[in-house]
């Protein structure tokens, strides 16, 4: 017959073994699953500090940039600045130099147009003397301008020297009186080719002259050229087509002249 009591002593001593071993299966599981926890928590904060280190080197990366970009704008507008600097010193320099010599070049402006006035003048008078009181009233009436100030007079009499220089340009005919030797008007045509020909024509056609500037006088035109000068009316009065005149000069032309530029 078997022990029923060490039998029963036996079965409570290994149950009592499970317990014992079962607690200390639960003590490892839970202090591993502490240590697993723990080991998330120092992953997490790792995680966290290396975000918000990542963070904070985007951010000056990029406030990096923003620097660089904002030098190198600054850098070129002080080169823009300098440039401009440069120019309004030179300009200041060269203000202060028309500054030096104002009172001087004020001082010179009445014989500067006085001395164009009888310059022009003198041309007016050796030269064809076509419209002649007309363009040395021109002159007259500049001078009679008291009010004018100097550099407004010396602007008028360029304005006077351009046209003077234009009539050389230009083919041109008008209708006026032609004084006769013996102190009559006659109306005639006249026609003028720049500065080298001028001529009349009577009305009816018949008489016509060519002025000799050597001579100082009109001299008469035959039947062949008083038709060029007809010709060249209606050119000049845009009634014909530009051609070819032949018609003697009223200046002499050397050839020294001639082969000048």
């Amino acid at each position: 017959m078997l022990n029923k009591p060490f039998f029963a002593m036996q079965g409570c001593w290994l149950a009592c073994m499970l317990a014992s071993s079962s607690l200390m299966a639960s003590d490892e599981t839970l202090e591993q699953a502490s240590q697993g926890i723990d080991a998330q928590q120092l992953q997490a904060e790792l995680q966290q500090q290396i975000d918000s280190a990542d963070e904070q080197t985007r951010a000056a990366l990029q406030e990096l940039r923003e620097l660089e970009r904002d030098t190198r704008q600054l850098e070129s507008q002080n080169a823009s600045l300098a440039g401009r600097l440069a120019e309004e010193a030179e300009r200041q320099a060269r203000l202060a130099s028309a500054l030096d010599t104002l009172a001087d070049t004020r001082a010179a402006l009445p014989d500067i147009e006085q001395n164009m006035q009888a310059q022009l003048t003198q041309w007016i008078e050796r030269d064809l003397p076509f419209l002649k009181e007309q363009r040395l009233a021109r002159i007259e009436t500049l001078k009679n301008d008291e009010g004018a100030e100097p550099a407004e007079q010396i602007e008028s009499m360029l304005d006077i020297w351009r046209t003077e220089l234009d009539y050389g340009r230009e083919m041109d005919t008008w209708r006026g009186r032609l004084r006769l030797d013996d102190d009559q008007q006659l109306e005639v045509d006249f026609l003028r080719i720049g500065r080298i020909g001028f001529y009349y024509l009577t009305p009816d056609g018949r008489e016509g002259g060519v002025w000799n500037a050597e001579d100082g006088e009109w001299q008469s035109l035959s039947a062949e050229h008083l038709q060029a000068v007809r010709d060249g009316l209606r050119i000049a009065e845009d009634q014909r087509a530009p051609d070819i005149l032949t018609l003697p000069l009223s200046i002499t032309v050397s050839a020294d002249q001639g082969e000048q530029p």
